[in-house]
């Protein structure tokens, strides 16, 4: 099993170049960072974690710019998203993010996607709620072309353009891997367009269950990586058992020493693990 850490940038915690240093030199093997583009001041939907909304989701630099900070300085951790709300960003631009982080990181790239779950966030972009998982759908689709096809073509309900030149390609063929986000309401989304699950803070116990159903739905053996997950070796032991190909250990942003200590003890614990 493979560790890495999941976590929020932010101005006001590690600088992103410090961190990807950090997290490779303790022998971790990949980086996935959140993203929200903004918060309204008014939100009618609640936090899916319950009580008041943390600072972090206020503070996100944006994910592309923070990775590509995190590629000059590294050379072996995979860098991605986690997740990148697609419901919210522009096919065409979106495609040439991710290539272009491919490009600049020699092919560690990962596109860690999902629908989303703060409405007024989303409708702030033109996007209907309501219709957010056909919209993700279609973009991601949409985005497969762009990257596989040298004159790419789409129409479809929400995503139009006539045949169009769009480079970088990707270094990783066919592309980078795409992580899907989600519970099981996202598992057709996994078998369409997944290399891997990402399941979000599902705990051991819940997760075996998870795993069946989705598999089954996708009809095939895909991997599965978990993000925000504790370091507690109890769990990690048990993650183990149910065959997760990744754990994310979550990282809360905070100032670059408290951060390079709690990445010390996760690197411990990661290491015994190995043993």
């Amino acid at each position: 099993m493979k560790f890495g850490i999941s976590t929020f940038i932010t101005d006001q915690g590690i600088a992103p170049a410090a961190l990807a240093r950090a997290i490779e030199e303790r022998g971790f093997d990949s980086l996935l960072i959140a993203e929200h583009s903004h918060i309204p001041a008014s939100r009618r939907t609640p936090y899916p974690n319950g009580g008041e909304l943390p600072e972090k989701y206020y503070r996100t630099l944006d994910p592309f710019v923070a990775l590509a900070a995190a590629a000059s300085v590294t050379d072996r951790i995979l860098l991605g998203t986690g997740i990148a709300l697609v419901a919210q960003r522009d096919p065409i631009h979106t495609a040439k993010e991710v290539a272009s982080l491919d490009v600049v990181s020699a092919g560690r790239a990962v596109f860690g996607v999902g629908v989303g779950w703060n409405r007024e966030e989303m409708e702030n972009h033109g996007t209907d709620p309501t219709s957010r998982g056909r919209l993700v759908n279609e973009r991601l689709a949409a985005i497969r072309k762009l990257w596989t096809e040298e004159k790419a073509e789409f129409h479809g309900e929400f995503v139009d353009f006539d045949p169009v030149y769009a480079w970088p390609k990707p270094v990783r063929r066919p592309h980078p891997p795409i992580y899907v986000g989600g519970g099981p309401a996202a598992f057709p989304r996994v078998a369409e367009f997944g290399d891997a699950w990402l399941a979000n803070s599902v705990p051991p116990a819940d997760l075996g269950a998870q795993i069946e159903r989705m598999r089954e739905t996708a009809g095939r053996e895909v991997p599965v990586t978990v993000f925000d997950t504790t370091y507690e070796p109890e769990d990690i032991a048990a993650y183990r058992q149910l065959g997760v190909e990744r754990l994310l250990f979550e990282l809360q942003p905070r100032p670059e020493d408290e951060t390079l200590s709690q990445l010390d003890e996760m690197a411990a614990v990661a290491a015994a693990d190995a043993l």
